[in-house]
């Protein structure tokens, strides 16, 4: 069974960072910022766009390398919001945080969001669908040429749950996601810019979740830089209750997030995706010194 040692030895194979992001020497930390009424941990919190804007300036202020800006909650049953309404939610905040100097994602599946956002400033799309959301993502990013997160999808929000079925999760995972970047190439895509994403939550069980984190050497394999959305989900709640029945609640969850960030850099994460910058940053900047004296030794 590999050891952190054997597993941090292995991180150099990974891409570093995507083109057209910093390469601090580290695990990137992407500080999420849901512009919406209803995200299961923080729904309604940073709705008005003032709110929306002074919180993306402190998730930069904690260190942020990137503020991933989203307009549609794609919790577990969520409903699908309307263009307009995911437009206007989204388009203001990036604009006046990009103004600010703050480097910024757009977290959509939808083309004309992400052709808005980039028109606004933000410099990546993260597309938990992977582009089968809307046909039109992958022209639309290639045309932008801005670094693209495809995540591994099965099926909208509201009926995912029904598809969290697979033979060995994390073969099934890569091959799924291997058609998808084929698609992606294909229609114009820089390889250079693109990045990929298990999807840790989305048409998974807790068990899947901890398989494809334990398995992530496995997923580099494609040849990728990996982005790891760890935070606050449910098998990290499923984890804290210690086999009790239900969960710890999802405010309760930073801690354990970042530790879960740090095994995930030490597996070779590009970028970890979190609520709580800051702890999460002091664990990257650890995983790193870990792998650094493993590479020593």
């Amino acid at each position: 069974m590999p050891t952190m040692e054997s597993t941090a030895r292995e991180r150099s194979r990974t891409p570093a960072a995507l083109e057209g992001l910093p390469r601090p020497g580290r695990c990137l930390v992407m500080g999420i910022l849901n512009v919406t009424p209803d995200s299961f941990s923080d729904g309604g919190l940073y709705a008005d766009t003032r709110q929306a804007i002074d919180r993306g300036l402190e998730l930069a202020a904690q260190g942020a390398d990137i503020v991933d800006v989203g307009g549609e909650s794609t919790r577990p049953g969520a409903r699908p919001v309307c263009l307009d309404e995911e437009l206007a939610r989204t388009i203001p905040v990036v604009r006046e945080l990009t103004r600010a100097g703050v480097r910024v994602s757009v977290d959509t599946m939808h083309a004309p969001v992400a052709h808005a956002a980039v028109e606004a400033g933000a410099c990546m799309v993260n597309d938990v669908s992977g582009g089968l959301g809307d046909p039109a993502m992958t022209r639309t990013v290639a045309a932008a040429g801005v670094p693209y997160v495809a995540m591994h999808w099965r099926a909208p929000s509201r009926e995912m749950d029904r598809h969290a079925q697979y033979d060995d999760v994390v073969s099934d995972v890569m091959a799924e996601l291997s058609t998808r970047l084929w698609r992606l190439t294909e229609e114009g895509v820089d390889p250079a810019r693109i990045a990929l994403d298990p999807g840790l939550g989305f048409s998974k069980r807790p068990e899947h979740d901890w398989t494809l984190l334990a398995g992530l050497g496995k997923l580099r394999e494609l040849g990728f830089p990996l982005m790891v959305g760890a935070s606050r989900k449910r098998f990290i709640g499923a984890a804290l209750a210690d086999g009790g029945a239900g969960e710890v609640p999802p405010g309760e969850r930073d801690v354990a997030t970042a530790a879960v960030s740090a095994l995930a850099a030490v597996g070779g994460a590009f970028c970890v995706r979190v609520h709580d910058v800051r702890a999460s940053l002091d664990a990257v900047r650890m995983a790193a010194a870990y792998v650094e004296c493993c590479d020593r030794t």
